[in-house]
């Protein structure tokens, strides 16, 4: 409630609102990562061991420390899971976020949110508005890679507000069906990715699965190197099924040739996650005999919309 006390009646009190005014140097200010007052998002890899087997449970993969915020977060947006439900059990998922995607590891079940239902088999994508609990039931055991927006709200100080779009499901065959589609298409192979980006009717401008959030599918044929290239978003990469062999390398600049120097490398396995910064160049190599996938969920629909994604690619 506003409040309607008349100016003239209120007591002034200039050393309260002006106690925690700063002022600063602009060139000394303007770039807090390289000033290193704030810390660059940070590699990290999370294997499928955290929730291979075991009790039913949900395992925040959080890197708050290292982001220096008082919230779980994965990144400074985003905050992915790897979820484990057992046969017969249950979860139930309430972020304050705007948006919830998951991914199905294995396992079938169903998925409730309010008046909405829809059962879940291994391969399938999903995504959920926030604002109202979700109950995940597993009629065989289930595993998840889960990640929604809930750090990006924590941050700017504010509730869910209402739903941008309503739940909806991408189903594992109609999914695999259109990434097939492309990966035969004429030039595929010339391509920086073989991929889709999976979208809503709700976001014709971004294209993104929702408003906040990017998820895409795609595949790294074998003896293949899907060259570098980078963007504004952090990339929060699951590995659905791979062989030895199949890995990322990871870095800020390029050398001559238009190969990554001084990478890091992250070696792929099944069910594993990886976070690849904002900014950084990276690029997949195959070296197995046998198709790998990969899922990078990102916050780069929020990026499209702010026309701050800057994705560019090595010629």
């Amino acid at each position: 409630m506003l409040n309607t006390t008349s100016p003239a009646t209120l007591a002034l009190d200039d050393e309260t609102v002006t106690r925690d005014a700063q002022y600063f140097e602009y060139t000394s200010s303007a770039n807090p990562i390289g000033a290193r007052l704030i810390s660059r998002v940070p590699y990290r890899s999370f294997a499928s061991a955290l929730y291979d087997s075991g009790p039913t449970r949900i395992v925040p993969l959080d890197l708050s420390t290292e982001l220096g915020c008082d919230y779980p977060a994965t990144g400074p947006g985003l905050l992915a899971h790897f979820v484990r439900v057992l046969a017969g059990e249950s979860v139930n998922l309430n972020p304050n976020a705007t948006s919830q995607v998951g991914y199905v590891l294995e396992g079938s079940g169903v998925v409730t949110q309010q008046d909405t239902a829809f059962r879940f088999g291994a391969g399938d994508f999903f995504a959920l508005p926030g604002g109202a609990p979700v109950h995940i039931a597993a009629d065989s055991t289930t595993r998840l890679y889960y990640v929604n927006d809930g750090p990006l709200l924590a941050y700017l100080g504010v509730d869910f507000g209402h739903a941008r779009f309503t739940p909806t499901l991408y189903p594992a065959a109609r999914a695999q069906a259109e990434l097939d589609q492309v990966a035969r298409a004429p030039g595929a192979a010339q391509r920086n990715r073989v991929s889709i980006l999976l979208g809503n009717t709700h976001f014709p401008q971004t294209r993104t699965v929702t408003h906040s959030m990017w998820a895409m599918f795609g595949v790294i044929t074998p003896g293949t190197v899907q060259k570098p290239h980078r963007h504004q978003s952090i990339a929060l990469d699951f590995i659905p099924n791979c062989k030895p062999g199949v890995y990322t390398l990871v870095g800020t600049e390029l050398d001559a040739e238009g190969n990554i120097a001084n990478p890091q490398r992250v070696d792929w396995t099944p069910g594993m996650a990886f976070v690849t910064p904002p900014g950084y160049w990276h690029a997949h190599f195959n070296e197995s005999d046998d198709v790998a996938h990969v899922i990078p969920l990102q916050d780069a629909g929020l990026q499209t919309y702010l026309r701050a994604l800057d994705i560019r690619f090595a010629h």
